[in-house]
This record gives C-alpha cells, sequence and structure tokens, in this order.
C-alpha cells in the first residue's frame, strides 16, 4: 500500500502568529489569512486534480501538537487514512484520540519515536479548494 503521498502542511510555533504571517507576505510574497496559506498544486498522475500544501503558524501557547514538546508538526497527505491507522495498530503504533472526519479530509495522529506528533490527511482536495480560493500562494 502506497502510504503518504506528499506533505500535507508545515505547522510551527512563534510568539506572534500575525506578525508572522505579514513577515513572510511581505517578504516571501505568502497571500495569508487568519490561518496561514496554501500552496496549490497539481497531481502528477492526475494533471486536472488539484491538491494544496498548508503553511501555518500557531500561537507558543497552543496545545494542538501535544504530547509533543516539539514546536513543530508536519503534516502528511495519505491515500487511505483508515487502511494506514490498522497497519500502523498492527505495528504497535498507537493514535492520538481518534480519526477525525471534516468536509475537507479525514485526519488522524501519531508520534514518532522521538517524540515528533505527525498528522496524518487524507484529503477531500475538492472541498478543501472552496476554503482556499483567496488564500493560495502561488
Amino acid at each position: 500500500m502506497k502510504k503518504v503521498t506528499g506533505i500535507g502542511g508545515i505547522f510551527f510555533k512563534c510568539k506572534d502568529t500575525e506578525a508572522q504571517r505579514q513577515w513572510y507576505g511581505q517578504h516571501l510574497g505568502f497571500k495569508t489569512d487568519a490561518y496561514g496559506t496554501n500552496f496549490g498544486w497539481r497531481h502528477m498522475d492526475k494533471p486536472e486534480k488539484k491538491g494544496y500544501s498548508v503553511w501555518a503558524p500557531f500561537p507558543e501557547s497552543t496545545d494542538y501538537f501535544e504530547p509533543s514538546q516539539k514546536e513543530f508538526m508536519i503534516n502528511f497527505r495519505v491515500d487511505n487514512l483508515e487502511e494506514l491507522v490498522n497497519e500502523l495498530k498492527q505495528a504497535g503504533i498507537s493514535l492520538i484520540g481518534e480519526i477525525q472526519v471534516y468536509p475537507y479530509g479525514k485526519f488522524a495522529h501519531i508520534v514518532d519515536p522521538e517524540g515528533n506528533k505527525i498528522e496524518l490527511w487524507e484529503d477531500n482536495d475538492d472541498k478543501y479548494e472552496n476554503l482556499t480560493d483567496k488564500n493560495v500562494t502561488a
């Protein structure tokens, strides 16, 4: 089974999320909103299909990265989240919480051997596209 298909997002803690969004917008051309920005791209095997990777600063006080004590979290795009979760469980890797389902995709969280929290995302890019039209960085 193909497990990870790409990077879904990079999330990091910072002291001032607004200042970070403004700096990246001014100096690197990011088109941001309150959540960060999205990088749009096309699937290699289906060029008519759009995909997105997210860049998002989080307040340094966020508990979203817990139980990790790291300052960042990477989101990986996956093809079949339930199947991957079953394989991970069989390998002795526990989920943090349960699979979460939203209109724009399914999410699960695990921790790697060094304590980095990983977010797994089975995307629904068609629904996600409706949310991202105004903040896609080319």
